[in-house]
């Protein structure tokens, strides 16, 4: 059986239609002036309210106060206004209907041409006073919507406009069409007064959800695009934009450059990862963003004399911030080619000079020092993106997201992972020095961002190895240790004396290196890998690099969760790993805390899952 809906009413819809009368109640009174001047010299009658009235009259507008149209005065500390059968007849009646025509004649309703409308700001008004229940519903508009869902509804003949932002255009269209709107754009207002409507209901009702034992099984989102995108992941995923939720602003501001949609993904959860690791060890923070997951991260410990020439900077002045940067990208520069940085702390000169030498996308920070601002401006011929981290900014309890036709909603994994989660220490060893502690917490919040399954290594405050994305833990493991034995070997004394030719790029000499320390390169790619150096490399053989990797010691290794194996363990300790931090709960504890013991590790538990997907 077909649902039971409402026949269209029949009526004249005439693409101009003059502006003869007009509806004016609005809260915020911006740009209210120059609007009101073009209503005065089209001598339109004006219908309106309170302080709006007041103001109209004041810039020579011919105004009635609606309570004076209706006969019927404001009541009920004004939560009665325009609820009234001569506003909403007027709104709504169909031109050229003649039983409209004559209900109207009956009853002495004027047909309104022009609704300007915008609303009690709800979002401010909980974010004033969240604990005050009755401000709160105090301050959810009723007559307002009323007037603009009645108005966009009769869109054939009337023009709705709910936001200051409109005016220029509603200007024009009277200016340009000898006082009339026509019906496209008409239309196009209509359909912004449903998409707001539509988000101020759905903050009143998460809000309201919120205030009861039992929410409602309905969630409403609104999302705004503030600025659309050349495209999504991909180029052929268009229409795409950058939108802030529920009436809130965005996180941060793009002071210069184009981000893209990836770009913005990174940045959000570098950004997120910096601050709490900033939060949680009291230092300055940087991670190198990759895909949504981190190649590095780190925070601002001083570097040694070694560390400063095998990353490069022995001749750079290292700030903490600078540190902390130079850290991030140390830990897999091949893997950092190309990334968004992310930084907790102001960017200073120090800082900004070594970050433009490396190939790079962007940054966010929450300041930068004006030197340091000048010269990432520059950087990538101009196109070098900046965003400017709001540090205050609060990120919803609630996440949403959709895919494949689902919808999904889970609270926001805001679990501080710092101290605290350390405290249960389950193996003979217990010894956890301050700078173990330090390592822990890197690499427990560099996997909290980090596309699960996924297991980090942190040594000297920084990440030296992620393995992100994979089904398998052990493979994890495994992964995350190429990649930490890359690292150590880039302090060998063979790879440190390789000659390059004048004028090989730094990450050229950076990809070089890796190469060599793999090894696995065939004759095609031997014979341009040699093409870097002034005289032939010598081999980085196996004994040499099993021998110098014997000297690595002190390695954490932290996972986003349990170890279902001792095989992991078995891998790790050949990495050097002597601290472990992993949520436990497996019902292989008491196996992995064996093998642990057995290679003289520490490992806490810290019941603590840090899936991320």
């Amino acid at each position: 059986m077909a649902p039971h809906t409402l026949t269209a009413v029949s009526g004249e819809v005439a693409d101009k239609v003059k502006v003869e009368t007009a509806l004016v109640s609005v809260f915020d009174k911006t740009g209210l002036e120059s609007l009101a001047n073009v209503l005065a010299e089209r001598k339109v009658h004006v219908l309106s309210t309170g302080g709006t009235a007041i103001k109209l009259r004041e810039c020579g507008c011919t105004v009635q106060d609606v309570a004076d149209y209706t006969g019927s005065p404001e009541i009920l500390d004004g939560r009665v206004k325009t609820l009234h059968p001569k506003v909403h007849g007027g709104l709504l009646a169909a031109r050229g209907n003649e039983k409209h025509g004559s209900e109207m004649e009956k009853h002495g309703i004027r047909p309104i041409d022009l609704v300007i409308v915008n609303l009690y700001p709800f979002s401010d008004a909980v974010a004033s006073k969240p604990d005050d229940f009755a401000h709160c519903i105090e301050n959810i508009d009723i007559g307002g919507p009323a007037m603009i869902r009645a108005s966009a509804k009769n869109n054939a003949s009337v023009a709705i406009v709910s936001s200051p932002g409109q005016y220029a255009q509603l200007v024009e269209q009277i200016n340009g069409n000898e006082g009339c709107t026509t019906l496209a754009f008409r239309k196009n207002l209509a359909a912004a007064a449903y998409a707001l409507t539509s988000a101020y209901d759905s903050s009143v009702s998460q809000w309201m959800a919120g205030q009861v034992e039992e929410p409602p099984a309905t969630r409403t989102v609104a999302f705004h695009i503030e600025r659309p995108l050349k495209y999504g992941c991909n180029p052929h995923q268009l229409p795409a934009g950058l939108c802030s939720v529920g009436g809130s602003k965005l996180p941060f501001e793009v002071m210069w450059g184009t981000p893209g949609y990836i770009n913005l993904l990174d940045a959000v959860n570098a950004w997120q990862l910096v601050r709490e690791l900033a939060q949680a060890t009291g230092k300055p923070a940087a991670a190198s963003f990759k895909h949504v997951s981190p190649a590095g991260a780190a925070i601002g410990v001083e570097l040694s004399d070694e560390e400063k020439t095998v990353y490069a900077v022995a001749d750079k002045e290292l700030t903490p911030v600078a540190a902390a940067y130079v850290r991030a990208r140390n830990a897999d520069p091949m893997c950092s080619f190309g990334d968004f940085v992310a930084v907790s702390d102001t960017i200073d000169e120090a800082t900004a000079k070594i970050l433009k030498a490396e190939v790079s996308d962007g940054i966010i920070a929450p300041g930068f020092e004006p030197e340091a601002l000048e010269i990432l401006k520059n950087k990538k011929g101009g196109k070098f993106i900046i965003l400017q981290a709001d540090k205050n900014f609060q990120p919803c309890d609630m996440e949403y997201r959709m895919a494949g036709g689902l919808g999904f909603m889970q609270r926001r994994n805001d679990k501080l992972c710092d101290a605290q989660c350390l405290k249960n220490v389950v193996t003979a060893s217990k010894e956890v020095s301050e700078q173990a502690q330090l390592d822990m917490i890197v690499g427990m919040i560099a996997i909290k961002y980090t596309q699960s399954n996924s297991v980090g290594y942190a040594k000297n405050g920084m990440m030296v190895g992620v393995g992100a994305g994979q089904q398998s833990r052990v493979d994890c493991v495994k992964l995350a240790g190429r990649k930490v034995a890359t690292w150590r070997l880039r302090f060998h004394p063979d790879v440190q004396g390789l000659q390059f030719k004048d004028g090989v790029k730094r990450q050229d000499k950076v990809n070089a290196r890796v190469r060599y320390i793999e090894g696995d390169m065939d004759a095609a790619e031997y014979a341009l890998w040699l093409e870097n150096f002034k005289e032939k490399p010598e081999p980085l053989t196996q004994a040499k690099k099993d021998e110098f990797l014997k000297g690595l010691d002190g390695v954490t290794i932290a996972s986003d969760a349990f170890f279902p194996f001792r095989d992991s363990i078995d891998h790790a300790q050949k990495m050097g790993v002597k601290f472990v931090a992993q949520p436990g709960g497996s019902t292989q504890d008491q196996v992995v805390i064996e093998a642990c013991d057995t290679y003289g590790m520490t490992m806490c538990f810290t019941d603590v899952r840090l899936f991320h997907h």
